[in-house]
Parts: C-alpha cells; sequence; structure tokens
C-alpha cells in the first residue's frame, strides 16, 4: 500500500509540474491569477446573493440551493483540511512556482474548487444547456489552483466531488 501511495503521489506531483512550469507565461499568468478568484469567498458569496436577488420563481430557489450548498460545502472543507493537513506543494516540491504571499494552511482539498462546484452544479442541474460554459469554468478554477502551486491534482479532484456533491444535494433539497 505503501508503494502505491508514493507511486500515486510521484504522478500528481509530474501532473502538478507539467501545469506550474507555464506560471512565466504572461498571457497564462494574466487568466489563471484572474479565473482562480471566481472560486474565492468574494466573488462566489458576492454572485449568489446576487443571484438570489436578481432572479424569482424556479431560478431563485435554484440561487438558494447554491447560496446553501457553498454554505454547506465549506464545513467538510474546513474539516477534511484540519484531518489531513497536507502542505502546500510550493512547500514540498523544489521549483514549484507561486505568487507572493501564498496561502499558508492545509491544502486538501480545494476550497476554491469545492466552492466553484457547489455553486455552479445546482445550475447545471436546473438548466443543462449551460454545462458548455459552466463546467469549463469549473475545470478553469480547479487547473488555477494547480497552476499557481497551491494544490495538488488530488486536492482540485477532492474539491471539485464535494463542490458536486454539495450542489447536488441542496439543489434536490429545494425542487
Amino acid at each position: 500500500m505503501s508503494r502505491m501511495l508514493h507511486v500515486f503521489y510521484s504522478l500528481e506531483c509530474q501532473l502538478l509540474q507539467k501545469v506550474n512550469r507555464h506560471f512565466d507565461r504572461k498571457l497564462l499568468n494574466l487568466f489563471f491569477r484572474s479565473v482562480t478568484h471566481l472560486g474565492g469567498a468574494d466573488i462566489t458569496i458576492a454572485a449568489t446573493f446576487l443571484l438570489i436577488l436578481l432572479s424569482s420563481g424556479e431560478a431563485r430557489l435554484t440561487a438558494f440551493a447554491s447560496a446553501l450548498a457553498l454554505s454547506a460545502s465549506h464545513i467538510p472543507v474546513h474539516i477534511v483540511k484540519q484531518l489531513f493537513p497536507r502542505k502546500r506543494p510550493y512547500l514540498l516540491i523544489e521549483k514549484t512556482k507561486t505568487h507572493k504571499n501564498p496561502l499558508q494552511d492545509h491544502s486538501f482539498p480545494s476550497g476554491h474548487t469545492t466552492a466553484i462546484f457547489s455553486v455552479l452544479t445546482p445550475y447545471l442541474l436546473f438548466i443543462p444547456q449551460l454545462s458548455f460554459v459552466l463546467i469549463p469554468l469549473g475545470i478553469c478554477v480547479g487547473i488555477s489552483r494547480m497552476y499557481l502551486g497551491l494544490h495538488y491534482p488530488s486536492d482540485v479532484i477532492a474539491g471539485g466531488i464535494l463542490g458536486t456533491v454539495a450542489g447536488s444535494l441542496c439543489f434536490y433539497l429545494f425542487m
């Protein structure tokens, strides 16, 4: 089992480095530094409240489901970060590039990825046609977390799963 974990960790470090190695490209830097904020607290909270205020009927219920999913997903993220105190990749993997003043807390799971998928999932279920825009948006937020040297691929995958489950449960609770 230990050998398998070592192989998995090695593969995920390689994937992280393949994404992170492009850190010095100006356009990619601008894109990923911007898109990563879409999964941050300021944007996700503001977007959910704005959608609640501007919508009505079933769309408003979806907005409420999205807000509840965002709130509910924050609790397991915090608990899992305490149970699995994994250091961020830029602290452990040599030559990982990151921006000034990077996050210092634990990396598993990715809170930004969890947040964006918890907010997007109710809308994906309510209006599946939005999937062509919303799924790539969520994936870009996840990739941005690796690009910035802040998360391993498994952090991002776990965050995506956690956010999707929270978003789905809250959507079906409201609909």
